[in-house]
């Protein structure tokens, strides 16, 4: 078969049906639009993805007799003060423990550069001295890397400030919206959309349901994990509980590589508090029984299989998206894999011309 015919097959058996010319064009506008428009919309996907939240909420009301009204006002009402406290009460927090343990780090590098000294007077044939001095020559460009950083941040943090300002304006706004005029919107959407559309109304079907799964899910996962990862440290006498449960929890949004990330941070802190003793194996143990339970236990629960995707498509969609567009393309990675899954599930397949002769004989 000539090179001409494979095309001509490859699009007969994808673009025969019109729906489907269509909706390639569509997908196309908007994967362009998130590409070159993606930190615009940021206020926008923010919204959308706390409007998923928070509309679980309003269903639940709705489903116990509150009006529709009283319930989005209620379900507002409660984001506005979750809002409230991570603004004024975890945020502040969180800054204090990070500050204090940047602060810390040259006793930690202190503390490290005396282990690594016994380890050469003990082992000398194993790591010598121009090893240590390396090692440590590392770690003091990496506080002096750290602390020009935070200087950076200090002096370009106004522009910075008021970007973050109009979002916690801007952002509320449109996710009460979303939730009050729900039907409306949906419909002004659909009112564009072409008369023949059974193709886009399967594949949204399948992918509301898993995307909205998947957020109402993560974000349950996100709060139970770090809830139990900072009473189990807390209970333990861990320093920063709070800072590093916050990292356990955010881990959650990528699998695999998050769990394997924040594992570092939370064994040298515990590393440097306890030494090698029975409390940090305690610490390393209590982590590692969290990291099972999240991932053989709750996961299974709160999804429910819902989000189906092979751990490798999982992983290429968080290198591919993360490298677009950094925090969120990652935090986007999944919902958009199951997109792109659920699209081509229900993709119309027509036959090969020669399997619909067989096809039409079979059938004679």
């Amino acid at each position: 078969m000539t090179l001409k015919g494979v095309v001509q097959g490859w699009l007969h058996r994808y673009f025969s049906d019109e729906e489907a010319v269509i909706f390639a064009l569509l997908l196309i506008f908007f994967f362009t639009a998130l590409l070159f428009f993606g930190a615009m919309l940021v206020p926008f996907l923010s919204a959308v993805v706390l409007a998923y939240l928070l509309q679980g909420v309003v269903s639940q009301l709705k489903r116990i007799g509150v009006p529709e009204l009283p319930a989005v006002l209620l379900a507002f009402s409660l984001f506005i003060g979750v809002l409230l406290a991570l603004i004024f009460w975890l945020l502040p927090l969180l800054w204090q423990q990070t500050v204090s343990l940047v602060r810390e780090l040259p006793a930690m590098i202190r503390m490290a550069q005396q282990w690594l000294n016994e380890l050469h007077e003990t082992y000398p044939h194993l790591i010598s001295q121009q090893q240590v001095n390396n090692v440590l020559n590392d770690a003091v460009g990496e506080l002096r890397h750290i602390g020009q950083l935070l200087v950076s941040l200090s002096l370009a943090s106004i522009p910075s400030l008021l970007t973050w300002l109009v979002y916690l304006i801007l952002v509320p706004i449109l996710v009460f919206f979303m939730l009050k005029d729900q039907r409306q919107l949906v419909g002004f959407i659909t009112g564009m959309m072409p008369r023949k559309r059974a193709l886009m109304t399967r594949i949204w079907s399948e992918m509301d349901a898993q995307i909205a799964n998947y957020v109402r899910g993560k974000a349950l996962e996100i709060l139970i994990v770090a809830a139990v990862t900072w009473a189990c440290f807390a209970w333990l006498g861990l320093n920063y509980a709070e800072l590093l449960a916050l990292l356990v929890g955010l881990s959650v949004l990528v699998p695999y590589i998050g769990a394997a990330v924040v594992t570092l941070p939370v064994a040298l802190i515990a590393l440097f508090q306890f030494g090698f003793s029975s409390e940090f194996m305690w610490v390393i143990g209590v982590y590692a029984v969290i990291q099972a339970l999240d991932g053989n236990v709750l996961v299974p629960l709160l999804f429910s299989e819902a989000v189906n995707l092979h751990p490798v498509s999982i992983i290429l969609a968080v290198l591919f998206f993360g490298g677009l567009w950094g925090f969120w393309g990652v935090f986007f990675a999944i919902p958009l894999a199951t997109m792109i899954k659920a699209i081509l599930n229900a993709w119309p397949l027509a036959l090969h011309p020669e399997d619909e002769e067989k096809t039409l004989e079979a059938s004679d």
